[in-house]
């Protein structure tokens, strides 16, 4: 198939209208394969705009006279509005944008056509994905050497590097560890996992604690069991503190979990996991957390409504509800890893949602190393793109979309937005600013970059995407883009940070949600001007003196 098969007509006059603070532009538009373009003429001041198709989320076209409107509802929660003059040429490019935006091959996709400045080719995109060479944990476990010395630094841990510790006893070695993790059938009895994430050092240098994460085990109605699993959760335990306790976190109900054993799900036999205590946290996933998004979304909107009635339907969606379960689950998760010396199993249902969400939160609250610039890239990558959140499904549309299918749900949007809270009350211990935060928003729903492509490594390496395309990581790397997307008053903190949970103490993220709506509020203003001059005074070379000790808002 070729791109001008779909493209009906080729340009045409139109006026651009991007929002109420924003001058409308007006031009020549044109469509390509992957662009919308607009070029406001030789003598116009304003440069080429330019929309990537695969941002648009709806469309909806109206024509009257000899003139028509097209109006454009971005993944990225813009609205724009074009007006066309030409009824045939407002059908045409509407249903131009309608078939180039909703393209399914992945290979069609603009990150297979992207090359960034400085480049020197498009083909040549191996050496710009930064943490390409993280373990794989399988592959891994096949292949485990000599434990590291006993002295060396925590760091995140691989099935392969927790057989590399030298702590596994028994018979739980790299076969064992293979098999738990259910890649080989028979036996199987999780659908993925379980995968150690990290050792988490407390005051004592040789304690050491280990954080879990898992899919639902595969117990079925017949209750089956695996001798291999239960070797290495008693492993866990008994290798890493004797007497730990262990405690498996499930994000799904108790009525949930029980229900899911008809299908071939379930949970652990508390009898097979001596020392083991379970949880039920239940979380929202799929369906009813996208609902909650669009409606979100929809109150966002509309500008007419009166103050009380706006509290209402920000309460009605429930958006905040899920933001404090995500948060109060997590610190659940580190109280237990970092407070009471536990070891902790997260798994859900697949253990590519929820799951992550919980484990990544955890981290960043434990783990300073996470906290920073870089640390938190590699978080994303390890917990998200790594361990096989499917954005590819979960990311097909955003909140305007007509369609709803079932397989799409905001989740790494919900780890986002919790990631905003933390910044919001910690506003010193994080240093991404929140435009990392709205770039990566962007990034997972339509990018130029091939980091989000795709639901699994599997199908990455499918598509070649490591070889084919550029890594987001690099692009957002860069020197000018650092100086937008850093916390310019961030100071590390080694100590944990333990958020406010209370529905009182979260705020709606005005500045994903709102910030195409309304002006910035006075004190986002305040804090931008002090971001200015703490980075002025950066780039003179003199580092201002800023408190590690910060309150809890």
């Amino acid at each position: 198939m070729e791109f001008s098969e779909l493209i009906r007509t080729g340009r045409a006059q139109a006026k651009l209208l991007r929002g109420p603070e924003a001058p409308p532009l007006r031009g020549t538009l044109c469509v390509t394969g992957h662009h919308l373009l607009l070029s406001p003429g030789p003598q116009a001041t304003s440069d080429l705009w330019l929309l990537l198709l695969r941002r648009v989320d709806s469309i909806e076209k109206r024509v009257s006279g000899d003139s028509g409107t097209i109006t454009l509802r971005c993944k990225d929660l813009r609205v724009l509005q074009l007006d066309i003059e030409g009824v045939a040429a407002t059908l045409d490019i509407a249903r131009s944008i309608e078939a180039l935006s909703s393209l399914e091959s992945v290979i069609t996709s603009f990150p297979f056509f992207y090359c960034p400045k400085g480049s020197a080719t498009r083909n040549n995109c191996g050496p710009s994905w930064p943490f390409s060479a993280l373990a794989r944990p399988i592959r891994g476990a096949r292949a485990a050497q000599a434990p590291p010395p006993p002295d060396s630094d925590p760091a995140p841990l691989s099935i392969r590097s927790l057989a590399n510790l030298g702590r596994v006893p028994g018979r739980s070695g790299p076969w064992s560890l293979v098999r738990s993790s259910s890649t080989l059938d028979p036996p199987k009895v999780y659908s993925s996992g379980p995968f150690p994430l990290r050792l988490h050092p407390t005051q004592a240098r040789a304690l050491r604690l280990v954080l879990l994460r898992s899919s639902q085990p595969l117990t079925g109605p017949q209750k089956r069991r695996c001798a291999e699993n239960e070797e290495l959760l008693r492993a866990v335990r008994a290798g890493f503190r004797p007497g730990a306790r262990g405690f498996v976190l499930d994000t799904r109900s108790a009525q949930a979990a029980k229900q899911a054993r008809v299908t071939g799900g379930g949970t652990e036999a508390k009898a097979a996991y001596p020392g083991w205590k379970r949880r039920h946290r239940p979380l929202e996933r799929g369906w009813p957390l996208q609902e909650s998004f669009v409606r979100l979304v929809e109150a966002c909107g509309d500008l007419e409504q009166s103050t009380d009635h706006w509290l209402s339907q920000l309460e009605a969606c429930h958006w905040l509800a899920h933001v404090k379960e995500a948060l109060s689950t997590a610190c659940l998760a580190a109280q237990g890893v970092g407070r009471e010396g536990a070891c902790v199993l997260v798994h859900g249902a697949e253990g590519t949602d929820s799951t992550l969400l919980v484990t990544s939160l955890a981290q960043l609250i434990l783990d300073p190393s996470s906290r920073t610039r870089a640390g938190f890239q590699e978080l994303v990558e390890r917990e998200w793109i790594q361990a096989g959140h499917p954005f590819q499904l979960r990311c097909a549309h955003s909140a305007f979309s007509h369609a709803r299918p079932k397989h799409e749900a905001p989740t790494f949007l919900l780890f986002l937005d919790c990631v905003w809270q933390l910044g919001r009350q910690f506003p010193l211990s994080l240093e991404s600013g929140e435009g990392l935060l709205l770039a990566l928003f962007e990034h997972t729903y339509a990018s130029p970059f091939g980091t989000f492509l795709c639901s699994n490594e599997k199908e990455r390496c499918l598509c070649e995407v490591r070889t084919r395309t550029h890594s987001l990581w690099s692009g957002l790397n860069q020197p000018k883009e650092q100086r937008k997307l850093r916390n310019s008053l961030y100071v590390p903190n080694p100590l944990a940070i333990w958020p406010s949970v209370e529905l009182q103490t979260l705020r709606l993220w005005q500045g994903l949600f709102l910030r195409w709506i309304s002006l910035p509020e006075p004190s986002e203003v305040a804090w931008e001007k002090v971001w200015q001059i703490v980075t002025d005074k950066k780039t003179e070379g003199c580092e201002p003196t800023v408190s590690a000790s910060e309150p809890q808002l």
